[in-house]
């Protein structure tokens, strides 16, 4: 038996979705059911085998209030992915990486990350595929799992709370080559080990945006002292 429509007189579009008030404990509760069962027909079938209907009756939930919480499969699958990536970073979480580096530190996060994707390779090609076929509409969506990403990628740097405009530009490069390695591997157009190259490779910039920064904050520091001396100069050349 699936539940009742939410009262609802039209799909409301990415403005209003977006706008909307949070999410009541019950509709939480609702909207986790359709993702695993979203999460659950793509492992099975991948893309092609996540119907709306087909989720909304393995949620139990009415086809019109699936289509409330998600206009169509694209939404749907770009969501779960988000959910995937959610879950994923808590357990990362309580079995953070060990690198020496910033750079080896976020590169065994996201081969982790690639890891538990290679298990279940047709939902990953799903999640992949709504990615790319998302357009305007699916923004809220794909901009959720992009902060996602980032907040693994921060983390696995060590937890910052204000990066600088060059880290997060090295953030935003490593996301965008994490998420190509793993479509052209899901193609079949790359190997394991040629993924695990390009990360590791990518991830270097973390460490250069680092050593940058270092050096800016050293040179400020220098200028600072410098400026010092030379006020306590002329202070001395004043009193002769």
């Amino acid at each position: 038996m699936t539940e009742a429509d939410e009262p609802v007189t039209e799909v409301p579009g990415p403005a209003h979705r977006a706008a909307a008030p949070p999410l009541t404990e019950r509709q939480r509760e609702r909207r986790g059911r359709i993702l695993h069962a979203t999460a659950q027909l793509a492992c099975r079938g991948g893309f092609e085998a996540v119907q709306m209907r087909e989720v909304a009756e393995s949620s139990q939930v009415a086809l019109g209030t699936l289509y409330r919480y998600f206009p169509s499969k694209v939404h749907l699958l770009v969501a779960t992915m988000h959910d995937q990536l959610e879950r994923l970073h808590g357990t990362l979480r309580k079995s953070p990486p060990t690198g020496e580096t910033a750079a080896d530190r976020v590169a065994q996060t996201l081969m982790r990350a690639f890891g538990a994707l290679q298990r279940e390779p047709r939902l990953a090609e799903a999640m992949a595929r709504a990615l790319t076929f998302a357009d305007r509409s699916v923004s809220p969506e794909v901009d959720q799992v992009s902060r996602q990403t980032t907040a693994i990628i921060l983390d696995a740097m060590g937890g910052l709370r204000n990066p600088t405009p060059e880290q997060l530009s090295a953030v935003r490069v490593v996301e965008h080559t994490w998420l190509s390695t793993l479509i052209t591997w899901l193609a079949g157009r790359t190997s394991l080990a040629q993924v695990q190259v390009d990360i590791e490779t990518v991830c270097r910039l973390i460490d250069l945006t680092e050593a940058g920064t270092a050096g800016s904050r050293a040179g400020e520091a220098g200028s600072g002292e410098a400026g010092s001396g030379e006020a306590g100069t002329g202070g001395e050349a004043a009193r002769l």
